[in-house]
């Protein structure tokens, strides 16, 4: 059975069909891409995964549970978890005090009460669990320091550990290397292979950067318009004609060498 399915999906915002008809199915253990031109429905796919937005029509299920029409808390403690475009994290509190409340709220508290049980003293359990996922996502060296105060880099692997945090099946990353440099990059394209490889997370991906997307997922989905255009191995994406109309704009937007593996 595949951990992610979505059946016949459709989403419509008054008279715009963003998501049309769409079936996907993403295995266990996956690195999957989305990737399309601006417009193509791939960030109202994630919102509507995420249980943000409601679905027209169709189903999503996870694990084999149906989570259309579920709150995103819900969908969250199925172990759907997403990040976004832009950092969200506690401004007022370090990483370690950030990555500390995303357990909390694991726990199913209260925001307030998370905030104010941080403020008074974590507790051990979930300071130490905080203390590994920063350690794995490279952050230790920052966990006294004030989240706003980090790189953007770090602020975007900072998103990571929270959403770690949550002890998600599949996590959902839209645009994750956006806007780095190529060091920030590399570190974050290492981050996501070892959270497969090491942690056993199935991973869906939304991200523009197409060297980072093909050198990265071992399937990728193209959608346009809505609509699934095509779906394959890397290879077979970047030298898809229907893809390279659509979307890629050339045969030679990557060197032959990306592939040769």
């Amino acid at each position: 059975m595949s951990l992610l399915e979505v059946r016949k999906l459709s989403k419509r915002f008054g008279g715009l069909l963003a998501i049309s008809d769409l079936d996907m199915t993403v295995e266990e253990g996956e690195i999957r891409g989305i990737i399309g031109p601006n417009g193509a429905g791939k960030t109202t796919l994630f919102n509507v995964i995420s249980g943000t937005h409601k679905p027209t029509s169709g189903d999503v299920f996870l694990n084999g549970d149906k989570l259309t029409g579920l709150r995103p808390s819900r969908i969250a403690g199925k172990g759907g978890v997403r990040t976004f475009q832009r950092s969200a994290m506690f401004s007022d509190f370090t990483v370690l005090e950030n990555v500390s409340i995303a357990r909390h709220l694991h726990a199913r508290e209260s925001l307030f009460g998370a905030i104010v049980g941080t403020a008074r003293g974590m507790e051990k359990a979930n300071e130490g669990r905080a203390l590994e996922i920063l350690e794995f996502i490279g952050l230790t060296a920052f966990k006294d320091e004030l989240a706003p105060n980090l790189s953007h880099g770090h602020q975007r692997a900072l998103g990571v550990a929270m959403a770690l945090a949550t002890e998600p099946h599949i996590l959902m990353l839209d645009e994750p290397v956006a806007g780095m440099n190529p060091a920030e990059t590399e570190r974050m394209t290492d981050i996501i292979r070892k959270l497969r490889d090491e942690w056993n997370i199935t991973i869906l991906l939304v991200e523009h950067d197409m060297k980072t997307v093909m050198g990265l997922c071992e399937s990728i989905t193209v959608l346009n318009f809505g609509k699934k255009l095509a779906e394959g191995v890397p290879a077979e994406i970047v030298s898809n004609p229907e893809v390279i109309e659509a979307y890629l704009g050339s045969e030679d937007i990557l060197g032959d060498d990306d592939f040769a593996a």
